[in-house]
This record gives structure tokens, C-alpha cells and sequence, in this order.
């Protein structure tokens, strides 16, 4: 066969050819050349092709499917439309999703055992023998599908028209409880939060303010960026991060080393862990509340972003007035539980 044209829009136009005419002996060679072309891409390459795979992205065969994926989550991360890219990925995510689940259900009903590790090859002969082709497909091309969604999800615009995240997050813990791996991107790109207000309550001189959090991947983020909002600001007394380190966990490039400046706390008492995401805040009254205490100890770690490709922010909308602090005060039990490091932790507790 003469390909088109050079380059990687070329092998992408190629590529769209064979998987319409469902000739195999054209598709394998343009999908070797759209691998092979990739890493010379120019810009108007990326961004062109990008949205022209996704849109033959149900057409492809599941196992190469989700390679077919990660170039699509590649041309995103390098400028490709995510929003348009968006739809054909997360339905391919959802398919390895329940076809991973039905792995394990299978696995487990047909002797059990360590789960197989998957690689770069296809699923082996047992794996297909005791759960049959695409669950162990969807098993063994799951972690691509988690790169590849998690390349659209650092988009906002993506996050924001994402629909039943439940009915991804839910096959994912089954999943990552049956198999022992964990999946931690994936979950936490799936909760992260966007437009979420948050009440942050500090203890120690008995205030109270209203924030509100877009795109922040972990509670460390988080921690650094109450802390620039409220000691930065002049609000509160404590360790203030420097201006590098609240850059970082909003959108410039790179990790600054930094301290704690508070202990996280649940309203009932118990830590909320660095290590954890601003999901796990408990709602009260339909709100995130957050207690911030003194620091009990002193904690450091490299300050940034959880996802280095998504833009966090933290602002503060205003200080509550004392008798609004104290109504929200109501919920909180009023001495706090001694922080521990979580077991096996090595950086900062809340």
C-alpha cells in the first residue's frame, strides 16, 4: 500500500481510511505509523489530529483502542480541543471500566489467585480462558484508559460536562478493591471539585471565612493555599507560604519545598489528611466545613500540583461575621483530636 501524505497528519488520515474501509492489513500498518510518527508531530498536526482520532475512536479494536486513546490524551495535553476529544475517551474509560469489573467477578468465581499483571502484549491464553476477551481486555488496557482520561480531566471544561461520575468512580473501587492496585489519578481526577464552596474555621482565634475551591487535586494543594489566602492575607497568624509556593499549586510549572501551617480537622474531630482530596471534607448544611488548627507539629513537603496539567485556585469570597462563625461553630465538636501521621506516611498529615 503507497501512503498519503508524510508526517503524523498523514498517518492520521490514513489511519481514519483503514478503520472505515475495516481493511486489517491497512489498519495494522497505520496504526504502527501513527506510533511511529507521533513523537515529530508539529502543532497543527496535534490539534488536528487529536479530534479526527477520537472521532474513529469506537470504530478501533478494543486492545489497540486505548493506545489510540493515549494519543488522543498526548494531543490534548499539547493543545488539541479537549472538549471535543472528551466524549469518544470517557466512553472508551467506561467500557475498559466494567469490563475490568467483569474481570474480577470473573477471576474470583474461577479459582482466584494474584491478578495478572498486565504489559505491553495482549491478555494471556488463562486470562482469556477463565474470563473471556474483552473483560480481559478492559483489565489489561485499564491503565492506559486512566492515562488518557486523566489527560481530558485537567481540562475544566471536560470536569464541567462530565455527567454520572459515580458510574465511573463505582466500577473503579470495585475494581482496585478486587485486584489490590490502586487507581489513585484516575479517582482523584474524578473528584476533583470546581465552583465548591468551602467554610474554613480557625480555631484558634475564632473566625470563620468563606472560600471557594476550582480544580485542586489534593488536600496538600489545598493546605497551601488556605494558607496563602488566609495568613498571605493578613487574616489570621501563622506561617504564611512565600509567593513561589502558592504559584506552584495554582499554575505556574514546578515544586517549591514548604511547610504546614495548620492541622486539618473534620468537624467531628478527626484529621483530614494531606494526602487525601478536598472531596473528603464532610457537607454540613450543604457546605464543606474545615477547621484549621495550629500546627501540632512541623511538616514539609514539595509544594505544586497534584495534577501538573490542571489550574488550581482558592479564593477567598469573605470573612464571615461573628455570629454567622459561631452558628457554623455549632457543628464542631469542640476539642479537637490528637493528629497522627496516617500509617506508613512519610511526608504531612493535615
Amino acid at each position: 500500500m503507497i501512503f498519503g501524505k508524510a508526517g503524523f497528519g498523514g498517518a492520521v488520515a490514513d489511519f481514519e481510511s483503514a478503520v472505515t474501509a475495516q481493511d486489517a492489513k491497512r489498519f495494522r500498518k497505520a496504526f504502527g505509523r501513527l506510533q511511529e510518527t507521533f513523537g515529530q508531530a508539529r502543532e497543527p498536526e496535534l490539534l488536528d489530529g487529536g479530534p479526527r482520532l477520537a472521532a474513529v475512536l469506537e470504530q478501533v479494536p478494543p486492545g489497540p483502542r486505548a493506545v489510540v486513546a493515549v494519543l488522543v490524551g498526548a494531543c490534548v495535553e499539547r493543545g488539541a480541543d479537549a472538549g471535543r476529544c472528551a466524549p469518544a475517551v470517557l466512553a472508551g474509560l467506561r467500557w475498559a471500566l466494567e469490563q475490568a469489573a467483569a474481570f474480577a467477578e470473573a477471576w474470583a468465581a474461577t479459582g482466584g489467585g494474584a491478578f495478572p499483571a498486565p504489559d505491553d502484549g495482549e491478555p494471556g491464553a488463562e486470562a482469556v480462558a477463565r474470563t473471556g476477551l474483552d473483560p480481559a481486555l478492559g483489565w489489561w488496557t485499564l491503565r492506559s484508559w486512566e492515562s488518557a482520561a486523566v489527560s481530558l480531566l485537567n481540562d475544566r471544561t471536560v470536569r464541567d460536562g462530565l455527567d454520572g461520575r459515580s458510574g465511573l468512580l463505582r466500577p473503579l473501587a470495585a475494581v482496585a478493591e478486587a485486584s489490590g492496585q490502586a487507581f489513585t489519578s484516575l479517582a482523584y481526577a474524578l473528584r476533583v471539585l470546581d465552583d465548591e464552596p468551602l467554610v474554613a474555621l480557625h480555631r484558634p482565634s475564632r473566625t470563620g471565612y468563606l472560600l471557594r475551591l476550582s480544580g485542586i487535586g489534593d488536600n496538600f494543594q489545598l493546605h497551601t493555599l488556605l494558607a496563602d489566602a488566609l495568613i498571605g492575607g493578613g487574616h489570621v497568624e501563622g506561617r504564611a507560604p512565600a509567593p513561589q509556593e502558592a504559584a506552584v499549586c495554582r499554575e505556574t510549572p514546578g515544586q517549591v519545598e514548604t511547610e504546614g501551617s495548620f492541622d486539618l480537622v473534620a468537624p467531628g474531630g478527626e484529621p483530614v489528611w494531606n494526602e487525601g482530596a478536598p472531596a473528603d471534607i464532610p457537607v454540613v448544611d450543604g457546605v464543606r466545613l474545615l477547621v484549621l488548627d495550629d500546627p501540632s507539629c512541623r511538616r514539609s513537603w514539595p509544594a505544586g500540583r497534584f495534577f501538573p496539567g490542571m489550574r488550581g485556585d482558592l479564593l477567598l469570597e469573605r470573612t464571615l461575621d461573628p455570629e454567622e462563625a459561631e452558628r457554623w461553630y455549632a457543628h464542631v465538636c469542640p476539642v479537637a483530636s490528637s493528629v497522627r501521621e496516617p500509617a506508613g506516611a512519610e511526608g504531612a498529615a493535615g
